[in-house]
């Protein structure tokens, strides 16, 4: 039941960021001058549908500003915007009047200036980075879950709360020993005695902060049973066998700001952004890199080949691994957890989007910028060519991916 619940919510969450993406697309169309002739929640067959009053004005209270379209007018082009709620919840559209560049009538996406139409394939894409910024925003400010090291926020601002980091064991003879920690310390904080803390957010920072201050004299401070307690420590130097001589386990960490709440949004938002990049890259890379020594004639290239292929394949989900095994873990880990996959969902589309892939936003932009750079007509036909056989490779990858999603998941 956890399971099938978390699928229904994965399916809402993908849609509400896909109807945000074409939200930004739908505002800056309208507010550079172009005709929007339809704007979907999920894709057809439609549901229900409502239409703009073309008689209404600002400020009349005596004419409903929307009209519910009655289902005999559907296949009847109309003249104001329509509002449609469909049955396949996989999304949603914003269908603008002459999408083709070569479409020069007024009102139409052709129309409009190399600049206006900038603006209006890259407003879904900053839509989706706004969305991002807004719960990232909300969670620092309730308590922002910790999934990646060194995951942006402010010191002088942060109340850090969780499990945290707890030491596991305890190696007989150690300076973690002799000082007094014990298996279930939890590791709050580190500062040598000129008193330049170090908070522990991640056993990494335990390993840093040793390795810094080695040889040396320093202060812990341990959580055991809701107290607070400083163990003075003299570390070993770096010859040793180990520094502190402690196991440790990370809990879930939760970072709480307060006035620097909006600015821990952004900067979240920027540093998943770059991650997103750099894992992209990674992945081009493992591939690309992985096919070509498939063709080399030496076994342990070819192997290793095969392992960068291997790794590409794992480090990517299509729709069946987001939606039936993410987002159920993510749900069962609860609502805090559950907003910020949504939030980095957000910070992928906008990624993904920025592409120069024809069949994505900056592929598009891109096809046009190189035909007016060369001053050359792209023609509907030319155009949407490009954009088909670039949609049936994306098509055919996803398709792909969801495949091995399946294969993983059984």
């Amino acid at each position: 039941m956890k399971i099938v619940f978390g699928i229904l919510l994965g399916i809402i969450i993908l849609m509400l960021l896909v109807v945000a993406h074409e939200f930004g697309h739908f505002i800056m169309a309208r507010k550079n001058g172009v005709k929007v002739n339809e704007f979907g929640i999920g894709f057809p067959p439609r549901a229900i549908a409502w239409i703009r009053n073309p008689k209404w004005q600002k400020g009349d209270k005596t004419a409903k500003k929307w009209l519910r379209l009655p289902k005999s007018e559907w296949n009847k082009p109309q003249d104001t915007l329509i509002f449609s709620i469909n049955w396949l919840p996989i999304g949603g559209f914003c269908a603008m009047d002459g999408e083709s560049d070569a479409d020069k009538r007024k009102g139409t996406f052709g129309a409009t200036s190399f600049w206006g139409k900038t603006k209006i394939l890259f407003g879904g894409v900053v839509m989706n980075w706004l969305v991002a910024v807004i719960i990232f925003t909300i969670l620092a400010f309730t308590g922002m879950p910790q999934f990646i090291n060194n995951q942006f926020y402010l010191k002088d601002d942060a109340q850090i709360t969780g499990e945290g980091i707890t030491i596991a064991e305890v190696i007989e003879g150690s300076p973690a020993e002799k000082s007094g920690f014990k298996p279930g310390d939890q590791i709050m904080r580190a500062y040598d005695l000129e008193h330049n803390t170090t908070t522990i957010v991640y056993p990494s920072d335990v390993t840093t902060f040793g390795a810094e201050h080695a040889g040396h004299t320093v202060v812990y401070v341990v959580r055991r049973d809701n107290e607070d307690l400083e163990l003075i420590t003299e570390l070993n130097d770096t010859q040793a066998e180990y520094v502190l001589g402690v196991s440790m386990t990370s809990g879930q960490t939760f970072i709480r700001s307060t006035w620097s709440a909006p600015i821990v949004g952004v900067g979240t938002t920027l540093q998943l952004t770059g991650e997103t990049f750099r894992s992209l890259g990674e992945l081009v890379w493992n591939l690309v890199s992985g096919v070509v020594q498939q063709f080399s004639p030496n076994s342990e290239v070819r192997e290793a080949g095969q392992s960068a292929i291997q790794s590409a394949g794992d480090s990517v989900s299509g729709p069946v691994g987001i939606i039936g095994v993410i987002f159920p873990a993510f749900a069962e880990a609860g609502p805090t957890n559950l907003a910020f996959l949504a939030a980095l969902i957000s910070v992928s589309l906008a990624c993904m989007n920025v592409l120069p892939i024809p069949a994505l936003d900056g592929g598009r932009w891109l096809l046009i910028a190189i035909y007016k750079l060369r001053r050359k007509t792209l023609t509907k036909e030319t155009e949407e060519r490009i954009v088909s056989r670039a949609m049936v490779a994306l098509l055919a990858l996803i398709v792909i991916i969801s495949i091995l999603d399946i294969t993983r998941f059984f």
